[in-house]
């Protein structure tokens, strides 16, 4: 059951002397990594006050927009689940009422806290045909994940499966804000491919655009690296954050930003973020196309969870209190 509530959302909460965490009962994102040592949340908040995905309607609600992703819009917070779509439902999918990113974004969560800094979150795709399992756990100021996803189903499922990780103000600043990623091979979301970490005379590895804009690339993560991640570090905050996994389980890494470029409902032209997503897709996309895809560079573009089988993922976030940028990965 929920222990508190997070801007006025039902949520739970762990915590020990580094950390705290809030999670949303419902659609389970992740809403702060809150730094107790330096007074800031490095994940994003959206500028609109959310609700909770099942008291959204559309008819009463066009202050999220009016599209396939708008239920999704009107719940998010910092790291969201896509599963097991990442992008945008096809047009029949939409109109039949599916959701961009999945169902996993929107659904309620069944959240167990305790012992100590432990939590368990656990939902049904009903759909999709999953269940997803989520165990969180505070080490210091590491937060360990454990994550199973299980076909319901008696049929081999390909799926996608992205950690869609927003970081957002006040953490990020532009011109200040640095990243660090093992990546190699880059696309953009248009096609145009190149190397990180420079894309169009402009380093990836800093937060520096000021103008109106939006943009994604999608970078392959290092196959010579058995354990990936990322690293954002601002010294504004004198904080960092980052994630690691094993690269095998998660091989791809979108980067995403938003300077203030969407103008509808409900960005209105006010947005500042970057989602550092890593995921076993390289590109959002609706299912039809991750799957014609099939792969990029070589590597497989979605993963396969077996008729009535299981799969399980492990990975941790950190986030502390750092005078520099850390060296890659610490």
């Amino acid at each position: 059951m929920p222990e508190t509530t997070y801007r006025g959302r039902s949520a739970a909460c762990i915590e020990n002397s580094h950390l705290r965490v809030t999670v949303l009962v419902e659609g389970g994102h992740i809403a702060e990594i809150f730094v107790k040592e330096t007074g800031v949340n490095p994940l994003w908040t959206p500028p609109w006050p959310t609700i909770e995905p099942s008291h959204y309607d559309l008819a009463k609600h066009p202050e999220y927009g009016a599209d396939s992703e708008s239920k999704l819009l009107a719940g998010i917070h910092g790291h969201n689940l896509c599963l097991d779509l990442w992008g945008a439902p096809s047009a029949e999918e939409a109109a039949a009422g599916m959701t961009v990113h999945g169902e996993a974004s929107v659904v309620r969560y069944d959240i167990v806290t305790g012992p100590g800094p432990l939590m368990l979150c656990q939902c049904v795709l009903p759909c999709a045909g999953l269940s997803f399992e989520r165990k969180l756990e505070l080490d210091g100021s590491t937060l360990l994940f454990a994550e199973t996803v299980r076909n319901l189903t008696p049929w081999d499922r390909p799926v996608a499966w992205t950690q869609h990780v927003t970081l957002g103000p006040p953490f990020l600043r532009h011109g200040q804000t640095g990243f660090r990623v093992p990546a190699t091979r880059s696309m953009t979301y248009e096609g145009d491919v190149f190397d990180w970490p420079t894309l169009g005379g402009e380093d990836l590895r800093v937060f520096t655009s000021t103008e109106v804009s939006g943009k994604f690339s999608t970078h392959l993560l290092d196959p010579a690296l058995d354990r990936a991640h990322f690293v954002a570090w601002t010294p504004e905050w004198k904080t960092v954050i980052g994630y690691r996994w094993n690269r095998a389980d998660f091989p791809w890494i979108g980067v995403w930003e938003e300077n203030r470029s969407r103008t509808t409902p409900p960005w209105n032209g006010e947005t500042i973020t970057r989602g550092m997503e890593f995921g076993v897709s390289p590109m959002p996309e609706s299912r039809r196309q991750m799957i014609d895809r099939g792969s990029l560079f070589g590597v497989p573009g979605y993963r396969w969870i077996p008729a009535r089988s299981k799969v399980t993922v492990h990975y941790e976030a950190f986030a502390r209190r750092a005078e520099v940028l850390p060296v890659e990965g610490c």
